[in-house]
């Protein structure tokens, strides 16, 4: 069996005016699509950001592919191999124009020019956002600026794609259009979302920060009175509501539905 492409070990976490995370446990697999879930100030985006390095946790140890990672210089290879999209598209753009944006992550990983711009085109092309290369990235509305960071981390071609709030400032279309591209992904994925619909249709487990540590979904069956084959997640942190259409015929049968127990 292929080994975990990352691990934490028993992680704390404080901030100088309160503590955070204690004796966080995660497992990541290939293949994973793992949403985070948990309220307001739970800790979700700065589990993320420890993941590649950008807190230095207070107790436990990170395993990182293959590796233990603790210094800098560690981590830095993380990131070359976990991509992060921040919750604030302002924190990932900061270039001139769209397309120096999305070339600046594999440069930095030392492709040359004509190879890094032709990355940076093939993944504005797949996210339906090639007219938007030569845009000037400040003046982008947000929903844009979203997707263009989104770009600037598939630019890189990680391993493990980490997404903080992936649909914030999204329209529908510009939605389905992500989600759409998400699923063709192989990547294993951990992503934190508020937004029931993005996490039962991506995600293959959940897992939730509760009281500062990590409590893993549980699947378990009942009888319910539709048919459908996507993931329920019933846990605190998501947007409430949860419809099917009431034209479709009543059936008992065994359903997979993960929920997070209190």
């Amino acid at each position: 069996m292929n080994a975990p492409l990352i691990t934490l070990e028993n992680i704390g976490f404080d901030y100088p005016t309160h503590p955070v995370l204690s004796n966080v446990n995660f497992t990541l697999n290939a293949g994973e699509r793992v949403a985070l879930l948990g309220e307001n100030g739970a800790g979700k985006s700065t589990l993320l950001q420890i993941i590649v390095g950008l807190h230095k946790t207070t107790t436990g140890n990170i395993v990182a592919f293959g590796q233990p990672r603790q210094s800098e210089t560690d981590f830095r290879e993380v990131r070359a191999k976990a991509g992060l999209l921040f919750q604030d598209a302002e924190d990932q753009l900061f270039c001139p124009t769209v397309l120096e944006d999305v070339m600046f992550g594999p440069l930095n990983l030392g492709k040359d020019e004509t190879e890094a711009k032709a990355i940076a085109e093939e993944t504005l092309q797949s996210l339906g956002m090639a007219q938007y290369a030569q845009r000037i990235t400040h003046k982008l509305s947000g929903g844009e600026k979203r997707m263009i960071s989104l770009a600037t981390v598939l630019a890189m071609q990680p391993e493990v794609l980490l997404m903080d709030e992936p649909t914030n400032g999204l329209d529908e279309k510009a939605e389905k259009r992500l989600l759409d591209h998400l699923e063709t992904l192989p990547l294993a994925m951990i992503f934190v979302s508020h937004d029931r619909k993005l996490v039962e249709r991506l995600s293959t487990r959940a897992v939730m920060i509760q009281d500062g540590t990590l409590v893993e979904g549980v699947m378990h069956s009942h009888p319910h009175v539709h048919t459908h084959s996507h993931m329920h997640i019933h846990a605190a942190g998501l947007d409430a509501g949860h419809e099917h259409d009431s034209n479709t015929p009543q059936h008992n049968h065994s359903h997979g539905e993960t929920a997070v127990r209190d």
